[in-house]
């Protein structure tokens, strides 16, 4: 019975209470999902991303993220040395509730990063994401408190006041519009260091199943971060980001070491072991592994918040996958990692 309740509390919350958008706690291996100017803005041919996240999987698929990217550099021999002109696709699926709410974006992204010196260490650049994206409810995976009977359970009142067919449910879509911007410096090329800002839901698009003007609210979000060599074989990485919704609010922040296990320069293998904080909700142990310009990450979240006592301190795990094809050998320009 309270997992029921629960479910039903968790869609209501976000879906008509907060709109909050779904995010990852590895939000430095989701570049297009984080800052549309991060399209493009790396050390190679293309890159793909790959992210999944089971959130507190002690309530029956409550919150199922998936997303991937792919996104490469274009006219390469036709702009300025330094300059980076990117292009990137990316998609995402969200099902919350057991399924019960599902939402599906498909994106394409636009950037231009502009080099402001003569290396092309230190660079500022802009992106555009163009979203279009379908949602669906199936109240009849919905149970409801008030729906309990002498004889158990009979839909009823809350699937009417949502405003749904509890047998057919519901389908909406709608045309997002985002927007970023991005500086990327270093000061001797072997290190980089970042900050950017990105704006989503610029348009404010109708999102609610229901004849009321529901519109997602605008999402704000101030990140950054670097990698700096620390000595031969080791590096530290660090990033911190920070989200506004609605009434929403998050704080990630941490960072993670990096040892070399081969220390070659043109084939790297790395291992990454640090962890990030969500403040007030969750700390987030990582571990890395990079060989051969793939990049594999996992963290696992323990709940911290007041939510600790439902959840059993289980967050959620995460796992994220990273291709660069064709990674520029030697310094190149430097470019964000976390």
């Amino acid at each position: 019975m309270r997992k029921y309740i629960l479910l039903v509390s968790v869609l209501l919350c976000s879906v008509i209470v907060k709109a909050q958008d779904p995010h990852f706690s590895q939000f430095f291996s989701s570049p297009l999902t984080l800052n549309p100017a991060f399209t493009g803005k790396f050390n190679g041919q293309w890159r793909v991303a790959a992210n999944h996240r089971d959130q507190w999987p002690s309530v029956p698929k409550a919150y199922v993220t998936t997303s991937a990217s792919i996104d490469f550099p274009i006219m390469k021999n036709s702009l300025p040395e330094g300059d980076v002109f990117g292009m990137g696709f990316s998609g995402l699926s969200d099902a919350s509730a057991n399924n019960a709410l599902k939402l599906n974006y498909g994106s394409a992204s636009l950037s231009y990063h502009k080099a402001i010196d003569e290396n092309g260490y230190n660079t500022i650049g802009a992106g555009f994401q163009a979203t279009y994206s379908s949602m669906s409810l199936d109240i009849s995976k919905l149970t409801f408190e008030d729906e309990l009977q002498q004889n158990g359970f009979a839909q009823g009142t809350s699937a009417e006041y949502i405003g749904t067919n509890p047998l057919t449910g519901n389908n909406r879509s709608y045309f997002d519009v985002n927007a970023g911007v991005l500086y990327s410096g270093s000061t001797n090329g072997d290190n980089n260091y970042y900050v950017g800002v990105s704006a989503y839901h610029i348009n404010r698009p109708k999102v609610s199943f229901k004849e009321e003007n529901w519109n997602l609210t605008n999402r704000l979000t101030v990140h950054a971060g670097g990698y700096f060599p620390v000595g031969d074989m080791t590096s530290v990485n660090v990033s911190v980001i920070h989200q506004i919704q609605n009434k929403s609010s998050e704080t990630v922040l941490g960072g993670a070491i990096s040892l070399s296990a081969n220390n070659n320069q043109e084939s790297p293998t790395n291992i990454y072991i640090g962890s990030w904080m969500r403040v007030k909700d969750a700390i987030i142990p990582y571990i890395g592994l990079e060989f051969g310009g793939l990049r594999i990450g996992a963290t696992y979240d323990i709940n911290i918040s007041d939510f600790k006592a439902a959840s059993a301190n289980r967050g959620g795990s995460e796992f994220s996958v990273i291709y660069i094809m064709n990674r520029t050998v030697g310094k190149g320009i430097p470019c964000p990692r976390f």
